[in-house]
């Protein structure tokens, strides 16, 4: 059974983020940080999970 995804298209990716959509473009361009995304054609996408899931490894109590 295929689960069933909240996606994001980039532009909305990167405000959830509070970042630019070309942020996200260079981050999946260059590898910086481990945020999968989906692409099907030319559209990028990004599931909600993942974003929460990376907001949560970004998350600290004090400076690593």
């Amino acid at each position: 059974m295929i689960r069933q995804r909240n996606l994001l298209p980039r532009d909305q990716a990167a405000e959830y983020l509070s970042v630019k959509p070309q942020t996200l473009a260079a981050w999946a361009t260059t590898g910086r940080y481990d945020l999968p995304f989906i692409k099907i054609g030319r559209k990028v996408f990004y599931a909600l999970d993942e974003l929460e899931s990376f907001i949560e490894r970004r998350t600290y109590t004090s400076t690593p």
